[in-house]
């Protein structure tokens, strides 16, 4: 079970208990990876149901052998009579140990089963077929759930390493890992190559008690496991460090990358959020979703995937949905809205006295600021009426600062910070949300002057023209 883990499971086996049951299943209609067999009751030989084949030999593992299971393939157990999915378990156990099993039935309990390392029930006569392919999709994760576990319960340490200056997807992503491996900090931390700088991020990590250590790559000899978590090894420099060549598991929604070996990779690049992924983990194997986990999975879905307006799958809008349920929404409110300083709120105080909006255009100029102010004042901006742009600036160190929020329908804002600022400083960005640095120096040479009403009038006069597609 601890092998590679990359593609999709191969054949599904439905071993129905009976004519009758089997009938069901073809009214469910059959996938098209499904081969169906039946055990025939005593006066059931000749009343094979349509498409169905009986399980030459009866039920044992000799019987079972000869479907000549292969490494991937899962099997379904359809009964509603415990000794006839006792007696399946215990043929399985011995001709495909590693395969795992649904057992689907209305009668059989969790506890009238026997102990099997890959095992998951759900019921039977409510499903429909996208039921059933759920349920196949949930034993598909818990296959990868047991191998991770198998493959790291007897390691000492554990890093779950995540890209530098992580963020929520990351962050919420190895969070879940460590709490589906029952490890706590001290054997499984969080670490990254670089500091978490973003104050959203910073936020998420202090509203939720989230601990990221910041190490360098020699610090990773003191582990014996690796988990990347929403990374691959590529993202850290060219070539990378030697020890993240070579490591035990690799979980990501970003593009695949080669030039490394992982022992389970799972990398969905259909998937907008790593989170979304590790929250499909934790449903299969029935770990419970707790406030903290489950707000910090829903903030790394919602903010990977702009609210579920990008890159978006149907897996995400299904995992956002589990941990919905399961969220505090005064944590989210304690990240998404983090507390501003005093001198933070006198400063928004005497730029909102002096602002307007002007063509859509929402921007307020700080003065001297902590760096953290100047996005949560952009986000605030956006709330007046008739914005559909709004722009914090202010000075941090040597460097103008200036945070950039939109609607979201409008022209993206990565693209247009980076022409405002090209040849003078750097930025960039999303569709919704961007950032600009300026060095004071350089606005001042350019410009003549660098005072507030000076930063108002260029910034105004230049996201007019960015935004309108003219030349600055």
């Amino acid at each position: 079970m601890a092998g590679r883990i990359e593609e999709r499971l191969a054949r599904r086996f439905i071993i129905c208990d009976g004519a009758e049951l089997a009938r069901l299943w073809g009214r469910i209609g059959a996938g098209e990876t499904e081969e169906l067999t039946w055990v025939p009751r005593e006066d059931e030989s000749r009343a094979r149901p349509p498409g169905f084949r009986a399980l030459a030999g009866g039920l044992c593992a000799e019987a079972i052998g000869k479907l000549d299971p292969k490494d991937g393939d899962e099997f379904a157990l359809v009964s509603e009579e415990g000794p006839f999915v006792r007696a399946a378990v215990a043929a399985l156990s011995e001709a495909a140990p590693a395969a795992p099993v649904l057992v689907m039935s209305d009668r059989v309990g969790d506890d009238e089963l026997p102990e099997h390392p890959c095992l998951r029930t759900t019921g039977l006569r409510t499903l429909i077929r996208d039921d059933v392919d759920a349920e196949f999709a949930h034993l598909g994760n818990l296959r990868r759930v047991v191998a991770l576990r198998e493959l790291l319960g007897g390691r000492e340490k554990i890093a779950i390493l995540l890209q530098p200056d992580p963020d929520p997807d990351g962050i919420a992503g190895g969070y879940a890992l460590r709490i589906l491996l029952g490890r706590k900090s001290p054997t499984a931390p969080l670490v990254s190559f670089g500091d978490i700088k973003r104050p959203e991020n910073l936020a998420m990590v202090n509203a939720l008690g989230i601990e990221v250590r910041t190490i360098e790559p020699d610090d990773l000899d003191e582990f014996d496991g690796i988990v990347l978590v929403d990374v691959q090894p590529t993202v850290f420099g060219d070539p990378p460090p030697a020890r993240v060549l070579s490591v035990d598991a690799v979980i990501d929604h970003h593009p695949e990358r080669s030039g490394y070996d992982a022992v389970i990779r799972d990398i969905r690049t259909g998937y907008g959020a790593t989170a979304s992924i590790l929250t499909e983990y934790l449903q299969a194997a029935g770990v419970e979703i707790r406030a903290k986990v489950g707000t910090a999975l829903l903030y790394g879905i919602k903010s990977d995937t702009q609210l579920l307006g990008r890159d978006t799958s149907s897996a995400d809008m299904q995992a956002f949905a589990t941990v919905h349920a399961a969220h505090s929404p005064a944590l989210l409110r304690r990240i998404e809205r983090p507390a501003l300083p005093q001198d933070g709120l006198r400063a928004f105080g005497r730029a909102l006295a002096k602002s307007h909006v002007e063509e859509g255009i929402h921007l307020l100029v700080l003065g001297r600021v902590r760096e953290d102010v100047i996005p949560q004042v952009a986000d605030m901006g956006l709330q007046a009426e008739g914005a559909e742009w709004a722009i914090a600036a202010g000075t941090v160190g040597s460097d103008l600062v200036f945070s950039v929020r939109n609607v979201g329908y409008v022209r993206a804002a990565g693209e247009v910070v980076r022409g405002i600022v090209e040849g003078i400083g750097v930025g960039g960005g999303h569709r919704s949300m961007a950032k600009g640095i300026i060095p004071v120096a350089a606005f001042r040479e350019r410009y003549g002057k660098a005072d507030a009403a000076t930063v108002h009038r260029i910034l105004l006069e230049a996201f007019s023209s960015a935004i309108q597609g003219e030349s600055s």
